[in-house]
């Protein structure tokens, strides 16, 4: 046996233990899982001086024993950390939870990729399916139009203006008849948000993915707003789920990452063998490590300890939610909640297919709300405007799902460079206000939300 080959049994080793250690957190409950994810006694000892915690690896690079060890794993025949753009031992800490969570409770088999950012993560699982190939019909992308402002602008100026990708909008995401009508021979991906952020628009998860099998189209589920604790795409035909973890998965907000998790064999027109076995993996081995939208070690860890906690957490921002929801509903200076536990929300009945706490058969509907405050005319923003400056405990700013409660006014903010047009699609009123319910006692930030629409 040469050097090469028993380096390359070594890698053999090394993943089958891995594989051994899923198997045993497959049987784990969620919240264990999201604690210890593969990362134990075992490995604390030999590999990390006995640290209880999974440690930050700060540096960029991996040394080898000799040059056969460099030789098998920069030829990818053993598991590597080589260098942190394609791979790092604090990153993948995370990645084999986020998986795990993803598939809990199902059979299903998946990996998992972190990025940079939640933009990053909708880029790394969309630039595949995009590839030339002059056997099929022109690529276009079918997408619902209630989407986050980056997620717009990366479909509509970067795809579509920029390389002249057709982008197919859906205006009404809970008609399937319209995403049946998108979906073609041409159609590369679907795309939804569930929740969207920040109407809270919502769509059949399990119809959709079936349109879109129908002709050989991966489904792709961003489920930043409902997160794993709440719903689980993959559980229900989606192909690729990907979360701004920077939002309630961080939700301590001392990080920005994003995260991908690709079911193994997932449907597809293009792309190769291997990329359909295992997209996640072959993402980071090959356009991942050209492209460099790798999350930095730190950033990993600080995502991976607030995710330890996040079922707990979205119980109590859910129930938050839920009556500031029914307070808001009830005053005579609003003039629409949307919020998925209310009674008068479209699509009720799906959300209480989808939305349900994780190990538990109670439906819960997260920590998000839109708010649209009376006016005068339906172009104005002056009540609005008071209302949201004279908010005193809650955070006027862009981000959710923190600790912490905060406010947005998305025309003029998250969705402002998509122009007018742009926002009708996406829903969002110059008076609309995305309320991101946080830890606080409900009545507090009940208060403090009376206290400004008394302003008006």
């Amino acid at each position: 046996m040469t050097n090469l080959q028993s380096w390359i049994l070594k890698g053999q080793e090394m993943i089958k233990d891995r594989e051994r250690r899923i198997l045993r957190a497959k049987k784990w409950k969620f919240d264990t899982v999201a604690t210890h994810g593969l990362y134990d006694l075992q490995q604390a000892i030999t590999q990390n001086n006995g640290s209880i915690m999974e440690p930050v690896y700060m540096s960029p690079a991996q040394a080898y024993t000799d040059s056969a060890e460099m030789e098998a794993a920069l030829s990818y025949q053993m598991p590597t950390w080589c260098y942190s753009r394609i791979a790092n031992p604090s990153t993948f800490f995370l990645e084999e939870v986020i998986a795990l969570l993803e598939t809990y409770g199902t059979g299903i088999e998946a990996s998992g990729l972190s990025t940079s950012s939640g933009m990053s993560a909708i880029r790394t699982a969309t630039d595949p399916f995009l590839v030339k190939d002059d056997s099929l019909p022109p690529p276009n992308i079918v997408s619902c139009a209630k989407v986050y402002g980056g997620t717009f602008q990366q479909f509509w100026v970067r795809r579509h203006e920029e390389q002249g990708v057709e982008v197919r909008w859906i205006h009404d995401p809970f008609d399937l008849n319209e995403w049946e009508a998108a979906i073609d021979d041409g159609t590369r991906y679907v795309f939804g948000e569930f929740p969207s952020n920040p109407s809270l628009s919502i769509f059949d998860i399990e119809k959709v993915a079936e349109l879109a099998h129908l002709k050989n189209a991966p489904l792709i589920v961003d489920s930043t707003c409902a997160s794993p604790a709440l719903t689980r795409p993959l559980a229900y035909g989606a192909d690729i789920v990907v979360h701004s973890a920077s939002k309630v998965i961080s939700t301590s907000g001392t990080s920005i990452s994003g995260l991908l998790v690709a079911r193994k064999n997932l449907i597809s027109k293009v792309g190769c063998n291997e990329m359909k076995a295992d997209f996640a993996t072959w993402a980071k081995l090959w356009p991942y490590r050209d492209n460099g939208p790798s999350l930095h070690p730190m950033g990993a860890i600080l995502t991976l300890n607030d995710l330890r906690t996040l079922r707990m957490r979205i119980v109590q921002m859910s129930k938050s939610a839920l009556t500031v929801s029914k307070f808001l509903q009830s005053h005579s200076k609003v003039s629409m909640v949307s919020y998925p536990g209310l009674e008068s929300f479209k699509g009720r009945d799906l959300a209480n297919k989808y939305l349900k706490l994780v190990d538990s058969d109670e439906p819960m509907f997260g920590y998000m709300l839109m708010v649209e405050i009376k006016e005068s005319d339906s172009d104005s923003s002056i009540n609005t405007r008071k209302f949201f400056d004279g908010l005193d405990m809650i955070w006027r700013a862009t981000d959710l799902g923190r600790v912490k409660t905060i406010a947005t006014l998305n025309a003029i903010s998250t969705h402002q460079q998509q122009g007018e047009e742009g926002r009708k699609l996406a829903g969002i009123s110059p008076n609309a206000v995305r309320i991101s319910i946080g830890i606080e006692d409900p009545q507090d930030i009940i208060a403090d939300l009376d206290r400004a629409l008394n302003n008006i």
